[in-house]
């Protein structure tokens, strides 16, 4: 029973360390349309935002916005989407939209759906090769190929993407190239009272030259270098952590083309807008910070000369986790575990879909 709870602690509590950025992060403008009130994606030209919302009509819309927040067009196309999470904008201005979102581990396929300058649209069919997924993150390497990352309440997010060309004709499988393990943090925020929320996965993004990308739960986001294109491998390293806080429902985020973060959050249950915050520069806090130099240890190891580790106990001892006299690892994680399964239940019963 005590190695059952120790395994949950361990996967609950995230493993990848993130040396966090203090940037300002500022407010710039008010979402007050109603067809937002679930906003979930967010995409930057420059000169327009592009949004969705995790509701439809029937069709698939994405709502193009002025840099005041107001509404100014609306782009569709004919699919009936499921639970449109996540939007990202490629370099040739497609818009691609990630109908990924399954609460309910319902579906038997998620789905991609494109809509190009010219308004042409195509839906693309995924299969995931080792059973169902919440996603609600979307990013496209520099090569254009999506990437699916998964929303995990216990353990890594799960990275994905087509074992090769997408056709429109039949599903494509997914094979995973990565995860990412992410610590639990004090930042404030989020729809449930519990900090296991602040390692969700509920947004991704890509800078617009390739060479950062970005993933954000409901209190914080994490920036990756990608210096060669290879973004699965850059998924693997250390991210820096921004902390975006007090966002009630934090899942959409967007670079602007100068390297400026853009985050936003569906509406608070009792609110009526949303705010767009902007972290300036955030595309350069993305290289780690220069590693400090550390003596070695004078008799080559971190023992003393009883064979000791610092803290008095054995080197097997202080490997093993044995002698400790704390009677076992902490059993918080595995309550907080419990209750934000517990809340992404409620939400997904609150945002249940037509069909899978």
């Amino acid at each position: 029973m005590r190695a059952a709870l120790l395994a949950l602690v361990l996967v609950t509590a995230g493993s990848a360390p993130a040396w966090a950025a203090d940037p300002a992060v500022t407010d710039v403008c008010t979402i007050t349309d109603r067809s937002l009130e679930e906003l979930s994606g967010l995409a930057s030209s420059g000169d327009e935002w592009f949004a969705v919302n995790d509701s439809d009509n029937g069709q698939v819309e994405v709502q193009v916005l002025d840099r005041s927040c107001t509404v100014t067009r609306t782009i569709t196309a004919p699919a009936n989407p499921y639970d449109v999470e996540d939007l990202a904008l490629a370099g040739d201005g497609t818009l691609w939209l990630a109908d990924t979102g399954d609460n309910g581990k319902t579906r038997d396929t998620i789905a991609l759906h494109t809509i190009s300058p010219t308004g042409e649209s195509a839906l693309y069919r995924l299969t995931y090769p080792d059973g169902r997924h919440d996603a609600e993150a979307l990013l496209l390497d520099r090569a254009g190929v999506p990437h699916v990352v998964t929303k995990e309440p216990i353990g890594s997010a799960l990275v994905y993407r087509p074992v090769g060309p997408l056709n429109p004709g039949a599903p494509t499988p997914l094979e995973q190239v990565g995860r990412v393990s992410l610590r639990t943090t004090d930042t404030p925020g989020g729809p449930l009272e519990s900090t296991v929320v602040t390692r969700l996965v509920t947004g991704g993004a890509m800078s617009h030259d390739g060479r950062v990308a970005a993933l954000r739960t409901y209190t914080d986001a994490y920036l990756f270098p990608v210096p060669d294109g290879d973004l699965a491998k850059a998924l693997q390293s250390d991210p820096v952590r921004v902390p975006l806080p007090n966002e009630p429902q934090g899942e959409a985020i967007a670079f602007d083309p100068d390297g400026t973060l853009l985050s936003a959050s569906e509406f608070a249950t009792a609110a009526t807008t949303s705010t767009v915050r902007a972290v300036a520069g955030a595309a350069t806090l993305a290289a780690p910070p220069a590693p400090t130099t550390t003596p070695p240890p004078t008799n080559g190891d971190d023992r003393g000369g009883d064979g000791k580790s610092g803290d008095g106990k054995s080197g097997d001892q202080a490997a093993s986790g044995q002698g400790s006299d704390d009677g076992g690892p902490p059993l918080w994680p595995v309550i907080a575990g419990a209750a934000v399964v517990l809340g992404l239940v409620w939400l997904g019963v609150r945002r249940s879909r037509r069909r899978p």
